[in-house]
C-alpha cells in the first residue's frame, strides 16, 4: 500500500536509520573476528566465520518470510535486531573454538530476520513509482553502517579492547531496536504467532515469482563472501594497519552509486541496470585480486562497490514488481537465501582456495569475475 505520494516521510527515515544503525552493530565486528578467532586456537576456520553465519540467515529466511506476511513487519523487524544486542553481548564471553563459531550460527539469525521484514516494509510505505529509489536509499543506509563501522570497530579495538568493541555493537543495536518501536505495523491483516506458523509448506520455501532476480543474487554475490573473508589478510599483506579500511571504500561506493542505480531502475528498467552493473563489477573483479599497493586496493575495491551499488536496487526492486503483494515476505526471503548462499559459498571456497597464501589472491578473483560473467550471460538470455 502506498500509504503517501511522497517517498520522505518521517516512517521512511526512521526506518532508514535503524536500518544503518543494525548493518553498522554487525559490521563492527567483521574485520576483527578473524585475528579473535586465531587468538582462541581455530585460525584454521575463518572461512567459517561469515559462511556459519549466512548459512543460518539463509536457514531462517522461509520462516521469516512467512512471519512477515503473518504476524506482520514489525515483530519480524524487531526480533532480529534482537538477536544482535544479545549475540554482540556473548562473545566477550566465549573462551573456546566451538563457543566461537556456534555464536557465529546463531548471530546469523539477525540477518535472516531484519532484512526480509525491512524490504517487505519499504515496499507497503512507498509509491509505486519510486520502488527503485527507495530501494537504493534503503540499500544505501545498509552500506553506510557497513562502511563506516568496521574502521570504528578497529580503532576502538586498538584504543581499548575487542571486548569494548563488541558491547558497542551490542549498544548499537539497541538504539535500531528503540528506534523499531516508534513504528506501526504495515501489514493490513496480522495473525497472532503460533507454532503452526513455522511448519513450512513446499509452496512456503521459495516464490517462484523470485527465482530470476535470486539466481543473478547468487552469482553476484558470491565475490562478497570471498571478500569479507580473505581481503583482510590480503589488507595486512600490502601493509595496511586498518583492516577496515578496505571495506569503507567498497561500501562507501556502494552508497554513493545506490540512489543513482535506484533511479536509473525506475527510469531504464530494471534488467539494464542488472546488465551494466554486473559488467562493471566483473571487471573491476579482474583488476582487486592483482592490487599491489593499499591505494590501489582501495581503488578496485571501490569500483567493485559501484557494481553492488547498481545492481542492489534494481534486483529488490525487480523481485517487488514480480511478486504477489500478499506473498512479498516470501519472495524477498528467497532472494535473501540466494544472497546468503552466494556469500556463504564464497566465504567457504575463498578460505579453502587461498589457503593462507597470497600468491593467490588473484586466482580466486579471476573464479569471482568468471561466475559474474556467467550472471551477465544469464541477464542477456533473458
Amino acid at each position: 500500500m502506498d500509504n503517501s505520494p511522497k517517498l520522505y516521510t518521517p516512517t521512511f527515515l526512521l526506518l532508514s536509520a535503524s536500518h544503518f544503525l543494525f548493518a553498522a552493530s554487525f559490521a563492527m565486528i567483521i574485520p576483527e573476528l578473524p585475528s579473535y578467532l586465531a587468538s582462541l586456537g581455530g585460525g584454521e576456520y575463518k572461512g567459517l566465520i561469515i559462511s556459519l553465519f549466512t548459512l543460518t540467515a539463509g536457514l531462517s529466511r522461509p520462516f521469516s518470510g512467512k512471519l512477515t506476511d503473518t504476524i506482520g513487519r514489525r515483530p519480524v523487524l524487531i526480533i532480529g535486531t534482537l538477536v544482535c544486542v544479545v549475540c554482540s553481548l556473548f562473545y566477550p564471553l566465549i573462551s573456546s573454538v566451538f563457543g566461537f563459531l556456534a555464536l557465529r550460527f546463531v548471530h546469523g539469525f539477525s540477518t535472516g530476520f531484519k532484512p526480509t521484514a525491512n524490504i517487505a516494509y519499504v515496499a507497503d510505505i512507498v509509491p509505486e513509482h519510486r520502488r527503485g529509489e527507495a530501494m537504493g536509499i534503503m540499500g544505501m543506509c545498509m552500506n553506510a553502517g557497513g562502511s563506516i563501522a568496521p574502521p570504528i570497530g578497529s580503532w576502538l579495538t586498538n584504543q581499548y579492547n575487542i571486548d569494548f568493541m563488541f558491547y558497542s555493537s551490542s549498544f548499537v543495536a539497541l538504539l535500531s531496536v528503540l528506534i523499531l518501536l516508534t513504528l506501526k505495523e504495515t501489514l493490513p491483516k496480522t495473525r497472532p504467532f503460533t507454532r503452526s506458523l513455522l511448519i513450512l509448506k513446499k509452496t512456503e520455501i521459495i516464490d517462484s515469482s523470485a527465482i530470476a532476480p535470486a539466481i543473478i543474487t547468487l552469482l553476484t554475490y558470491f565475490a562478497f563472501g570471498g571478500m569479507l573473508t580473505i581481503v583482510p589478510d590480503q589488507t595486512v599483506h600490502l601493509g595496511m594497519t586498518n583492516k577496515g579500511l578496505y571495506m569503507t571504500s567498497f561500501t562507501a561506493m556502494i552508497v554513493a552509486s545506490r540512489l543513482i542505480g535506484g533511479r536509473l531502475a525506475d527510469i531504464y528498467g530494471r534488467t539494464i541496470v542488472i546488465k551494466w552493473g554486473t559488467l562493471i563489477m566483473m571487471l573491476s573483479l579482474l583488476m582487486f585480486g592483482y592490487s599491489w599497493s593499499p591505494s590501489t586496493l582501495l581503488l578496485f575495491s571501490g569500483f567493485v562497490g559501484i557494481g553492488y551499488g547498481l545492481i542492489g536496487p534494481a534486483i529488490f526492486a525487480w523481485a517487488t514488481d514480480l511478486s504477489d503483494p500478499n506473498h512479498r515476505g516470501r519472495a524477498f526471503a528467497t532472494v535473501y537465501i540466494a544472497l546468503e548462499a552466494g556469500i556463504g559459498l564464497g566465504a567457504l571456497l575463498s578460505a579453502w582456495f587461498y589457503d593462507d597464501n597470497p600468491q593467490l589472491f588473484a586466482h580466486f578473483f579471476i573464479v569471482c569475475a568468471f561466475i559474474c560473467l556467467l550472471g551477465l550471460i544469464f541477464m542477456w538470455k533473458r
